[in-house]
C-alpha cells in the first residue's frame, strides 16, 4: 500500500467481543479508517444491510468463551456475502483458512502487523467497490427492463408493473389514482416509455396549478386576438404532445366548463384553438391522474359522470408508501446515491437505527416526503453515513395519529394544543406545502395556521394561545 491519505475513508465493522481491540485498531489504522464494533451477528448483518460499513474484520480468538458458536457465526457472515477479512491468533489459523476458502477476502494474524492489515483492507475495499459498481449497474439494467425508473419489489408495486406493461401499447385512456406523493406521474411516464410511443413527446400538465382563466388556452391553444393579451398564435398542450402522450394530472380540479370541452375532445378526437374554427385532430394518447375520489365527486355533482366513464377505461392505483414499507430501504438508498451525487457529497449508507426510524414512520407525504427527508439528511450529515440525529424531529415521533391513539402527557389543554400543531403540520405536508389549501382543509384561517406552524418549528409555549378566546374569529377563510 502506498503511503499517504486515501481518497475516501474506509468504514470497518469489527466483529469481536474484545472491547479493548476496538480502540487499539481505531488508533493504529489512523484517520483513513473508521472502526465500529459489533458484538453480535445480528447487529453486524443489520449494519451491512444499511451499508454502514464496507468491510468486516472477523476476530477469531481461541480464548472466546463459545468458540464453536463464534466460528459458525463467522461462516454464516462470510456465506451471506459480507465483504470480510479474518483476524486469527495462532490457534485459529485453520479456521481462517477455511473462511477464506468460503469467500473471505483474506486473513491476517492477531495481533496484526498494521502495515499488512492496511494493505489487506485497501485491497479488499477496491475489490468490493468494483463488485458493487457492477452489481448496481446490473440492478439498474434489470430495473429498467422491469418497469422504467420505478423502484420497489413489494407485491403492491408488482401489481402496478403488471398493469403498466399491459396498457403500454394500448391507445385506451388510463386513470392513475393515489395519494399525493405516490408517484403517479412516474407511472404515466413508464406507460409512455415502455409503449410504442416511446421517443415521442411526453407532456405533463398539472391542472390544479393553472388558473381557471388560462386552462383552456393552455390545453387547446389560441389564435392572435382570441382574448386580451393574446398577441400571436400559440400551440396548446394537446398539439405539443403530437402523437406522443399527454398526462393530465389532478383532473378533478378542472371546472365544469372545461370538463365539457375535454369530454367533446375525447369523443370526437379533435379540437380547436381559442379564436379559431379550424379542427385539429387529436393524435396524442391521454393519461389522467387524481388524488381525489372521482366517484364521490360524481355523486356530489362536481365531476361529470360521462367524462368519468371516458377517462376511467383502465385504472391503476398508485400504492401509498405505508402500504409498501418493504420498499423504503431501496427507495432511501436510491435517493441517497442520487442526491449525494447531485450535492457533490457522496454518501455510503444509512445506519441501522436511522433506517429503523424510516421504516416505522407512517409517511403521510408518501415517496415525495421520503425523498425530501433524505435530501435534508444528506445536507445535515457530518459524515458519509446518515444517522438518526440527521433525520427531522417528525420522523422520531409520529406527527399524526388518530384521536383514539393520541396519548399526550399533561393537561387536556396541553393535549389539545399538541394535537392542533400536529394537524397543522400534516395538512401542509398533504397539500404539498400550499398553506392556503392546508388552512382551507382544516377550516381555519391562514394566519392561525401560521401561528401553529411557528409553534411546531420553535416549540413555543401554547398556554397563552389556548387562553386566547379569539380563535372563533379564525374559523372563516376570506
Amino acid at each position: 500500500m502506498k503511503e499517504g491519505a486515501l481518497s475516501t475513508m474506509i468504514h470497518i465493522g469489527l466483529f469481536s467481543d474484545d472491547r479493548k481491540l476496538h480502540p487499539l485498531l481505531s488508533s493504529a489504522l489512523g484517520k483513513d479508517f473508521s472502526v465500529s464494533l459489533f458484538t453480535t451477528e445480528e447487529a453486524l448483518a443489520d449494519a451491512w444491510a444499511a451499508e454502514a460499513f464496507e468491510i468486516a474484520i472477523l476476530d477469531m480468538d481461541s480464548n472466546h468463551g463459545l468458540l464453536a458458536d463464534r466460528i459458525e457465526e463467522a461462516r454464516r457472515i462470510v456465506a451471506s456475502g459480507v465483504s470480510s477479512v479474518v483476524m486469527a491468533d495462532d490457534g485459529q489459523r485453520s479456521t481462517a483458512t477455511d473462511l477464506v476458502r468460503l469467500g473471505a477476502h483474506g486473513s491476517c494474524r492477531k495481533p496484526p502487523a498494521i502495515r499488512d492489515l492496511k494493505a489487506l483492507l485497501v485491497r479488499t475495499y477496491e475489490n468490493t467497490s468494483i463488485k458493487r459498481k457492477l452489481e448496481n449497474a446490473q440492478q439498474q439494467l434489470e430495473e429498467g427492463a422491469r418497469c422504467d425508473r420505478m423502484i420497489g419489489d413489494s407485491p403492491a408495486m408488482h401489481q402496478v408493473y403488471d398493469l403498466v406493461r399491459r396498457v403500454a401499447d394500448l391507445n385506451a385512456s388510463v386513470l392513475v389514482t393515489g395519494e399525493s406523493g405516490t408517484g403517479k406521474e412516474l407511472i404515466a411516464s413508464a406507460i409512455h416509455n415502455l409503449g410504442n410511443r416511446n421517443g415521442r413527446p411526453f407532456v405533463a400538465v398539472s391542472c390544479g396549478a393553472i388558473p381557471e382563466t388560462l386552462i383552456e388556452s393552455e390545453l387547446f391553444g389560441h389564435e392572435k386576438g382570441a382574448f386580451t393579451g393574446s398577441n400571436g398564435p400559440r400551440e396548446g398542450f394537446l398539439e405539443q404532445a403530437e402523437d406522443g402522450t399527454i398526462f393530465l394530472d389532478e383532473i378533478g380540479e378542472l371546472s365544469p366548463a372545461v370538463q365539457v370541452k375535454l369530454l367533446r375532445v375525447l369523443q370526437q378526437r379533435e379540437f380547436t384553438r381559442l379564436g379559431s374554427s379550424k379542427l385539429i385532430p387529436l393524435k396524442a394518447r391521454l393519461i389522467f391522474a387524481t388524488h381525489r375520489d372521482l366517484s364521490e365527486m360524481v355523486a356530489e355533482g362536481k365531476f361529470r359522470q360521462d367524462l368519468f366513464y371516458r377517462i376511467n377505461v383502465i385504472r391503476i392505483d398508485a400504492p401509498a408508501l405505508q402500504d409498501r414499507s418493504e420498499d423504503i430501504p431501496a427507495l432511501s438508498m436510491h435517493f441517497l446515491r442520487s442526491y449525494g451525487e447531485q450535492f457533490d457529497k457522496p454518501m455510503l449508507g444509512i445506519d441501522p437505527r436511522a433506517m429503523a426510524l424510516l421504516k416505522q414512520y407512517s409517511w403521510p407525504g408518501n415517496v415525495r416526503e421520503l425523498e425530501n427527508v433524505i435530501q435534508r439528511a444528506i445536507i445535515l450529515a457530518h459524515g458519509e453515513t446518515i444517522r438518526a440525529e440527521d433525520l427531522p424531529r417528525t420522523i422520531h415521533s409520529q406527527d399524526v395519529v388518530a384521536i383514539d391513539e393520541f396519548h399526550a402527557a399533561g393537561t387536556f389543554d396541553l393535549m389539545l394544543r399538541d394535537y392542533k400543531v400536529k394537524l397543522a403540520v400534516a395538512a401542509v405536508r398533504e397539500n404539498n406545502g400550499n398553506k392556503t389549501l392546508a388552512a382551507r382543509s382544516l377550516c381555519i384561517s391562514r394566519a392561525y395556521l401560521h401561528r401553529l406552524l411557528r409553534l411546531a418549528d420553535h416549540n413555543e409555549d401554547l398556554d397563552a394561545e389556548l387562553e386566547d378566546q379569539g380563535e372563533s374569529s379564525d374559523i372563516a377563510i376570506a
